[in-house]
């Protein structure tokens, strides 16, 4: 793996962090079919999210910041799977970063933290859904072990066409 960038710093996720965490969300909202989303957010209308990721437990926040001025650069998450009881040891995990901190390696320190983080948590699987193309999520999740498990075809629709979404997993070895 990439050696850690060392001006970044990694912290859980807090209300301060809200405004530039919407932020960068609604980057990719407004920009890209990384998310399904197609309405930008204001960070009032983020907070049930942040608070739905506590310092510890399964869900978690991960904020990436800029050592050297505390620019919020991006954030990781892991989140319920799925709503049903039967799926709790299983996890959904996303990243976003803000544009000036892609390929500086910030999203596998994140990625990595996260994952630090986990180890003592009751999760079983890790499940990551990737709109293609995305070549570098692609290969962030290769590097960290995930295995493609199949792909839904033409399953959203934004910017007036179809996207496919393949679905990555990582067996954690625990729960």
């Amino acid at each position: 793996m990439p050696q850690e960038p060392p001006e970044v710093q990694v912290s859980p996720g807090g209300a301060a962090d809200l405004p530039a965490l919407t932020s960068i969300y609604n980057h990719y909202v407004r920009e890209t079919a990384i998310t399904f989303d197609t309405v930008v957010f204001t960070p009032g209308e983020r907070r049930e999210w942040l608070l739905s990721h506590p310092e510890d437990g399964p869900h978690r926040l991960l904020v990436a910041r800029d050592s050297r001025g505390g620019a919020v650069l991006g954030y990781a998450t892991s989140g319920p799977f799925r709503p049903k009881p039967a799926y709790t040891t299983s996890v959904e995990l996303s990243v976003y970063l803000a544009p000036g901190a892609v390929r500086r390696g910030v999203g596998t320190l994140l990625y990595k933290r996260l994952f630090e983080a986990l180890a003592g948590e009751d999760v079983h699987r890790a499940y990551a859904g990737v709109a293609e193309p995305n070549a570098a999520s692609t290969r962030l999740h290769e590097r960290f072990g995930f295995r493609r498990v199949g792909t839904y075809r033409e399953v959203g629709r934004k910017f007036g066409r179809y996207w496919d979404v393949t679905w990555y997993e990582k067996d954690l070895g625990q729960g």
